[in-house]
C-alpha cells in the first residue's frame, strides 16, 4: 500500500526513491546483486564469503545486513559489493547496474503488495533492465519465468541448472559442481561434501559458483566455501534434539514455496509447524506435498483457518491448532517421536506474532532450549 505522502510526491512530479537507488546513484565500486523469491540470503551469504579471497575489499548487504549505502562506505572503483534485492527494494530503483546479477527463482509471493504476479515478476526484472553487453546476468535455467529472461537481456547470460547438463553455465553433472564458461570445465566438488542440504541449496550453491567465478574467485576458494558454510540463521536451521527427535528452525518460509523445499529435505516423518499473517498465497502444491511428508500438521496465527481448510481437502487427517506460539511448540514436543522430526517451516509473515521472522525463529529456538534443559518429567 503505497502512502499518502508518497502518492501525493509523484502527483506533484516530485521524485521519489528507495534506499538501494539511492546507493545506486552514489555507488562507485562493482556490485554483484541477487534476488529471487527463495534462497537470496543463503545464496548472498556464500556469495560474500567466497568474495573475501578477492585482493580488494568487499561487502556484503541490502536485504541482509546493513543498508547498500552504508556499505558502500570506504570502498572504491575496483572493489565488490554483493546485494541482496528483494522485490521491494528493485521497485524502487531506476538506474541500478550491477556488474553481475543474478536471478535465482520467481514463485507467487508478496501479491498483497504487487497485487498480480505481472507486477511482481516486472519488479524482479528490474535488476538486469538497465545492464549491458559488458556485464553479466545469471538465471535459473529450470525455472521458466526466470530462463524467459534471456531473451530482453542486454548482458552475457550465465544459466545455472540442476537438472540437466548446460553446453555452458554452472551445473550438476553426477553429484558434482561443474562450472563451463569460455571454453573451460571445471568440477568443483560433490554437493554431498557441503554441509548443508536439499536441492534448493544445491540451486543457491550453483548461483553463488557462477557469481563468484565470473568476479574472479578462484576455483579452489570457491570449493572452500562450499564445503564448509554452515547455513544461514532461520533457513533449515538445525536447533538441537529432545528425546531423541531433531528440531528445525525454518523462519525464514515465509511463502509455500519455500516450505515446499523445506519439506523435500526430508524423507518424511515430519511435525509441521505453520501459519502466522496470511498472504493469501496458493496452498494446494504445499499441502499435497505435506500429505506425503508430514504426521501431524500444527497451524498458528491468522492464517490457521484457511491453511486448516487447504489441509483438510489435501486429505491430512492429523490437524492440530494452536492458540498461542507457546502451544504450537508444546504441541509439538508432546507429539514427536523417535524417527521423526520437528521442523518450524511457517509458509506466512511473522506479523501477526512477532516483529519479523527472525523474532518468530529465535524464539523458537529459546522455547525448544528451555524444554531441553526442563529436567527428566517436568518439559510439560
Amino acid at each position: 500500500m503505497q502512502s499518502a505522502l508518497v502518492t501525493k510526491a509523484i502527483a506533484l512530479g516530485i521524485e521519489v526513491m528507495g534506499e538501494v537507488e539511492v546507493a545506486a546513484r552514489l555507488f562507485d565500486c562493482r556490485m554483484i546483486a541477487i534476488t529471487g523469491t527463495n534462497g537470496k540470503t543463503t545464496t548472498t551469504t556464500l556469495v560474500g564469503e567466497m568474495m573475501k579471497f578477492l585482493p580488494c575489499k568487499t561487502a556484503v548487504g541490502g536485504n541482509i545486513g546493513q543498508a547498500l549505502s552504508k556499505e558502500l562506505q570506504g570502498l572504491g572503483k575496483n572493489d565488490w559489493l554483493v546485494a541482496e534485492l528483494s522485490s521491494f527494494q528493485l521497485e524502487g530503483v531506476r538506474t541500478l547496474k550491477p556488474a553481475i546479477a543474478a536471478v535465482l527463482n520467481i514463485t507467487p509471493d508478496h501479491l498483497d503488495r504487487h497485487g498480480n504476479m505481472t507486477e511482481y515478476i516486472r519488479a524482479k526484472s528490474r535488476i538486469f533492465a538497465r545492464q549491458t553487453s559488458e556485464d553479466y546476468l545469471i538465471l535459473n535455467f529450470d525455472d521458466k519465468i526466470v530462463a524467459a529472461f534471456a531473451k530482453a537481456a542486454k548482458a552475457r547470460v550465465c544459466f545455472l541448472s540442476r537438472t540437466q547438463e548446460l553446453k555452458e553455465g554452472a551445473f550438476l553433472s553426477e553429484g558434482s559442481f561443474v562450472m563451463v564458461w569460455n571454453g573451460q570445465r571445471q568440477v568443483i566438488c560433490a554437493a554431498r561434501e557441503m554441509r548443508i542440504f536439499g536441492s534448493h541449496n544445491e540451486e543457491n550453491a550453483l548461483a553463488a559458483i557462477a557469481c563468484a567465478s565470473l568476479a574472479g574467485v578462484p576455483m579452489e576458494k570457491i570449493r572452500e566455501v562450499l564445503t564448509t558454510f554452515q547455513g544461514v540463521e532461520h533457513r533449515l536451521e538445525y536447533v538441537t534434539e529432545i528425546n531423541g527427535v531433531p528440531y528445525y528452525n525454518d523462519s525464514k518460509a515465509t511463502n509455500p514455496d519455500s516450505t515446499i523445499k523445506a519439506l523435500q529435505s526430508f524423507t518424511g516423518g515430519i511435525i509441521l509447524l505453520a501459519g502466522g499473517r496470511d498472504k493469501n498465497t496458493d496452498l494446494g502444491e504445499m499441502m499435497a506435498l505435506a500429505k506425503t511428508k508430514v504426521d501431524a500438521l500444527i497451524l498458528l496465527g491468522e492464517a490457521k483457518e484457511r491453511f486448516r481448510a487447504a489441509a483438510a481437502e489435501a486429505g491430512i487427517n492429523a490437524i492440530y491448532a494452536a492458540g498461542t506460539f507457546d502451544e504450537a511448540v508444546s504441541l509439538a514436543l508432546r507429539l514427536a517421536k523417535p524417527s521423526q522430526v520437528v521442523l518450524l517451516s511457517p509458509a506466512c509473515a511473522s506479523y501477526d506474532m512477532f516483529d519479523n521472522f527472525p523474532h518468530r525463529g529465535r524464539y523458537f529456538k529459546e522455547l525448544v532450549n528451555k524444554y531441553k534443559n526442563q529436567p527428566a518429567g517436568r518439559i510439560f
